[in-house]
């Protein structure tokens, strides 16, 4: 689509991506269910292979249903290249793989979601890579953290499970004056209610599973490219971007793709070795989701709203964390970044502790008690037990993951329906 940067968000959603079967003119977006592609000739082969020329040669690095999702959310996100991923944890994975090795540092925010701070304190460590925590409310905390080594800034618009909203343009200016990109992860704003690349962030994760696909029917990720981080600048710090690559005939890949470089590494190489590529079918289903991902969010977040000030107003309830309130410590970064509304994700924490919080959950109805967030429907976890039960109680506390905190994610049911069960199970958590 021609001029896409003067569409707006639902427009882009819709029509980004995909437009027509050139051959039969079906307007549907096909599965494309193969593995390979008849190349045209052996001189297309051998272009394809040296990145001579663009196309596809074999579905682990491209297929033409991903692309047309990746090609979606990169536009609604503004970046310059996006590549899908199997999960949001391979997101992860496959980008760390492409700005670090051994002996470098990732200077993170501890307020991330537990399973990105398992992946980087239990497995990338081992490889010589590793992690320094800081407060994700105070940049001073990034800055000082930063040295020599350190590969990137890691952040999450919005804090799972804590909810608290990034600085990120102090955040950006940390990381351009230091010469290391930073890294948000936009799964709970989702690129309708934050586009962090607008804020000066250079590189976007997301765990598509959650509001991207809003169905609870697929695993996916993805990992966008803002374009704005200039890799030549720095080459000892990125060798696997800004000097020759031996794999590729000594391509130097922000030459070869000037501010696509990260996007161009990714797909060419991180995921042809890694092999994290989502099917066919994920991607044809998150293409069909993103077209009503912008009336999911307005709705998520209208709902949300209004269970975070029930909660907030309830005797049984000790604490309600959620950025649309004005009793938020960030509602003021809320305000400035997220001005079409707040998300569905809240916290919050019920009078009389975990056995509270279990009599709470063990009598809803609709909603449901589920690993999983971002869904169209409710759900609910306890975090201490479950999603951050790998961390210990001091890095836990120390996130503000206190043993009683209830994670919700608030759905697009009729709002009364959301409220009727969360009182059902508040009186039963208070009963005696």
């Amino acid at each position: 689509m021609s001029d896409q940067k003067n569409y707006g968000m639902s427009t882009k959603a819709l029509h980004c991506g995909w437009k027509c079967d050139p051959t039969t003119g079906a307007s549907a977006l096909p599965i494309y269910a193969t593995s390979a592609y008849q190349f045209k000739s052996t001189e297309q082969a051998t272009k394809l292979f040296n990145l001579e020329e663009g196309g596809y040669l074999y579905s682990r690095l491209s297929n033409p249903t991903v692309c047309a999702f990746e090609e979606g959310l990169n536009a609604m996100e503004g970046g310059v290249g996006c590549l899908a991923t199997s999960s949001g944890q391979a997101a992860f994975n496959h980008l760390i793989c492409a700005l670090c090795s051994s002996g470098d540092n990732l200077v993170v925010s501890r307020q991330v979601y537990g399973g990105t701070l398992t992946l980087l304190q239990n497995v990338f460590s081992r490889f010589g890579i590793s992690t320094k925590l800081v407060d994700g409310n105070h940049p001073c905390q990034f800055e000082a953290a930063i040295d020599d080594n350190t590969r990137g800034i890691i952040t999450e618009t919005i804090g799972n499970p804590v909810m608290n909203v990034a600085p990120l343009e102090a955040l950006a200016k940390i990381a351009n004056r230091t010469g290391v990109p930073l890294i948000v992860d936009n799964t709970f704003a989702s690129p309708t209610l934050c586009r962090p690349i607008e804020w000066g962030a250079n590189v976007i994760v997301h765990s598509t599973t959650k509001y991207i696909s809003g169905n609870g029917n697929l695993l996916g990720g993805a990992v966008i490219d803002g374009g704005n981080f200039d890799w030549s600048k720095f080459s000892n710090k990125f060798p696997t971007l800004a000097k020759p690559d031996p794999a590729y005939h000594g391509i130097t890949f922000t030459e070869h793709f000037g501010k696509s470089a990260l996007y161009a590494k990714l797909h060419a190489a991180i995921i042809r070795d890694l092999g994290g590529c989502p099917s066919a079918f994920d991607g044809y289903l998150l293409h069909v989701s993103l077209a009503t991902l912008t009336l999911r969010m307005e709705k998520h977040s209208k709902n949300a709203l209004e269970v975070a000030k029930f909660l907030e107003s309830h005797p049984a309830v000790e604490w309600v964390s959620y950025p649309g309130l004005d009793s938020h410590p960030q509602a003021y970064l809320a305000k400035e970044y997220l001005k079409d509304g707040c998300g569905g994700m809240m916290a919050f924490s019920v009078k009389g502790g975990v056995e509270a919080g279990r009599k709470l959950l063990d009598n809803l109805e609709l909603i449901g008690h589920m690993a999983n967030l971002g869904d169209s429907r409710t759900l609910i976890i306890h975090p201490a037990s479950t999603t951050h039960s790998q961390l210990s109680t001091e890095q836990r506390m120390a996130a503000g993951i206190d043993d009683g905190l209830l994670r919700l994610s608030v759905g697009i049911e009729d709002i009364k329906d959301i409220l009727e069960d969360l009182s059902t199970g508040l009186d039963a958590a208070t009963k005696k």
